[in-house]
């Protein structure tokens, strides 16, 4: 059998009940009208296009380049197409960006596809 432990001074205890109150249902609220503080000629930010919302262009491939100087540079080229490339090198580097270049005219992301088989 444990018994309580003391009680430490200057503190005070917040006695348990011995059982469980039942829950309280929410009481009905009734919604009429407008809510309380609406503006009622509408609010000016309600007037301006949403901010987060994009002009519809999104990036499609990335060239990432690295040449600290007196080190030898890196590069790659990714796109979403599923290209990954990399180079390594002064010469490999330059060639890689001319390739990610051409790629934007032959990427099947960028370029429409229907139609192209027939002509």
């Amino acid at each position: 059998m444990t018994t309580p432990r003391p009680r430490p001074a200057g503190k005070s205890i917040t006695p348990i009940p011995d059982q469980p109150h039942p829950a309280e249902p929410a009481s009905p609220h009734t919604t009429v009208g407008e809510p309380a503080g609406a503006a009622r000629k509408g609010a000016p930010t309600a007037l301006r296009p949403d901010p987060s919302m994009g002009d519809g262009r999104y990036p499609v491939a990335w060239l990432h380049i690295v040449a600290p100087r007196g080190v030898t540079p890196t590069a790659t080229s990714k796109c979403l197409c599923g290209r990954d490339r990399s180079a390594v090198g002064h010469r490999r580097v330059l060639a890689l960006i001319t390739d990610h270049s051409a790629h934007r005219d032959t990427c099947p992301l960028r370029t429409p596809q229907e139609g192209r088989t027939a002509a």
